[in-house]
């Protein structure tokens, strides 16, 4: 099932490349764009199906573990040239693939006995929020849930500032009030990260079920997380800004809970 693609005008191409940009189109078709052998492997492992991949034979390696999962779904073979567009950066071993999205659901989230949650209110940069699944998925965390989100989760930026990230830690995308309910109705304690009316966060217990809860560094979290916390949380800033990135502020807390969890065995 190979075909080979010589034009940037084929309309297979096109559409990847449209794919890439356009979340209105990612969306409709209910389809998005994975770059790369480590993250497709991740993206299988996920569970998700694969619509199609284009490859480029002088870039992949034989050895790459992806040639049995691939068997029978639909190939297209492209030069070194065609590649360079349609690939975000050079070192992804000559694969991109358009892969089928799957709907993931706040009542469908599988929580473990003390659960741990990042949650995120109104990021934009799907850099950012890329990040702040990598260290999730470092933590154990249980589960993101993104809020009124500015970005689609299934952006290429996002996808590859995670490195596969969004496809091993569950991750969903909801209004404030809903997670808000969810998480209440799970009894996990709220924790805000903002400057306001706060403590320090290591003098905070985060031993119990928990949800860490980070806004974006413009406006920091709307007025309805600061009501529903259960208590506010913040790091220590002792230069002459007020704030870091929020995928470092996430690190650092996210970390600090797994840090006191461990403390329990």
């Amino acid at each position: 099932m190979t075909e080979r693609i010589t034009s940037a005008q084929n309309q297979k191409f096109k559409h990847l490349l449209a794919l890439q940009e356009k979340s209105r189109l990612r969306r409709e078709s209910g389809l998005f764009v994975v770059e790369g052998e480590r993250e497709l492997l991740h993206c299988l492992e996920g569970g998700f199906r694969i619509r199609c991949v284009f490859c480029c034979p002088e870039l992949m390696r034989s050895d790459n573990g992806l040639n049995a999962t691939l068997e029978g779904v639909q190939r297209f073979d492209i030069s070194r040239e065609l590649y360079a567009k349609a690939a975000l950066r050079g070192s992804t071993e000559g694969i991109v693939a358009e892969v089928f999205a799957k709907e993931s659901r706040l009542e469908d989230l599988e929580l473990g006995d003390n659960p741990l949650i990042a949650v995120l209110e109104s990021v934009e940069k799907p850099g950012n929020l890329g990040a702040v699944l990598r260290s999730a998925d470092a933590c154990g965390v249980d589960a993101v849930i993104v809020c009124d989100p500015l970005t689609d989760l299934y952006n290429p930026n996002l996808i590859r500032a995670s490195i596969g990230a969004v496809f091993t830690v569950p991750c969903v995308a909801c209004s404030s009030s809903e997670a808000i309910n969810w998480i209440k109705s799970n009894n996990i304690q709220i924790l805000t990260a903002q400057l306001q009316d706060s403590s320090l966060y290591y003098d905070c217990d985060m031993k119990r079920p928990t949800a860490i809860v980070m806004g974006t560094e413009a406006t920091g979290l709307s007025q309805v997380w600061r009501q529903a916390a259960d208590a506010h949380i913040r790091l220590p800033m002792l230069g002459r800004l007020d704030s870091l990135n929020v995928s470092v502020s996430a690190a650092v807390l996210l970390y600090e809970a797994l840090r006191q969890r461990n403390s329990l065995k």
